[in-house]
């Protein structure tokens, strides 16, 4: 994510109307303080991505599988599950109070196609946008104006806003990184490998053997494994970490011994509730440049398409199975 100042500097372009406006520039600083780097806000929407998909019951992974229904529906999520994560009050006439004042939240998976009602005309909305397909996602500010909108001819009398007062959006985060949605992006011939066989222990272990040095999410696993107990699948004890080790893999949790594995070894660390997957081998004398990591008392490194398949070593031990 990007940091705040960064965020301020592509900023510096706004109107000094926008500038003097007190109440914009409130709501702005209360959100960068509840969440400076978009973190939470960006796993707001991919957890709503993720809920409205449904992988468990439904197997699906791609946003083109909604019906229109759940399309709509989408932006109810966003605003109910933004307002859970950072506890905004009710507001009296649009959907939060931020800092004591009223705000609206609208949600759009199409950039600029923000639809905003008449009665939001005076007040502040908060204007959400991201593409499951692009991993990008962006929220800003904008006071609603008249002259700054387009008059649509829709039943419920909706607005959208301009595409030359885009630029009247104070920005919190713009075209930021949205947590991977690896089924989407995985090459097709290993998704329809994965997705192939039967068992759900079976995907799972194909999954991690295929979508390796990637952040595996717990919802990408709840899709694939299609189980109540799918956290289950990934453990030790005849899941996909012990059924793997003798070909060599390993599967990083969220913990913090887990997560320095993967950093020593120069992976992606896995956030809460994710997992990364990587084939190892232990390392020679002339790897001495390549990182690597001491699991038993060797030193283990990334292995390459031309090294043996050896059986990994156990991870390091932590306070509760996952």
């Amino acid at each position: 994510m990007l940091p705040i100042d960064i965020h301020a500097a592509q900023n510096l372009a706004l109107t000094e109307e926008l500038k003097q406006d007190a109440e914009l520039r409130a709501v702005h600083a209360e959100l960068l303080s509840l969440d400076p780097f978009g973190e939470r806000f960006a796993a707001v929407l991919r957890d709503t991505i993720d809920q409205l998909l449904n992988g468990e019951i439904t197997g699906r992974y791609d946003w083109g599988k909604l019906n229109k229904t759940e399309r709509t529906h989408a932006g109810t999520l966003v605003e109910i599950n933004l307002q859970r994560e950072f506890d905004f009050a009710d507001g009296q006439a649009m959907d939060y109070q931020i800092a004591g004042i009223e705000v609206d939240c609208k949600y759009s998976q199409k950039f600029g196609g923000w639809m905003i009602p008449p009665e939001a005309k005076g007040h502040l909305c908060l204007l959400v946008w991201a593409d499951d397909y692009k991993s990008r996602w962006s929220a800003g500010l904008f006071r609603v104006r008249e002259e700054w909108l387009n008059h649509g001819s829709n039943r419920d009398a909706k607005l959208t806003v301009k595409a030359e007062h885009r630029d009247k959006v104070l920005w919190l985060w713009r075209d930021a990184d949205l947590p991977e949605n690896v089924l989407l992006h995985m090459n097709p011939v290993d998704r329809e490998a994965v997705f192939a066989l039967k068992s759900g222990q079976q995907r799972l272990n194909e999954l991690f053997r295929r979508a390796q040095k990637r952040r595996i999410g717990r919802n990408v696993v709840r899709t694939v494994a299609q189980q109540k107990d799918y956290m289950k699948r990934v453990r030790g004890n005849g899941g996909s970490r012990s059924a793997l080790r003798p070909e060599g893999i390993l599967i990083m949790g969220d913990y913090d011994t887990h997560r320095m594995v993967a950093k020593n070894l120069g992976l992606v660390i896995p956030g809460e509730g994710e997992f990364v997957s990587v084939r190892v081998i232990e390392a020679k004398e002339d790897q001495a440049g390549r990182p690597c990591v001491n699991l038993e008392g060797k030193d283990w490194t990334v292995a390459t398409e031309d090294d043996p398949v050896v059986s990994a070593p156990e991870l390091p031990a932590h306070t509760s199975a996952r």
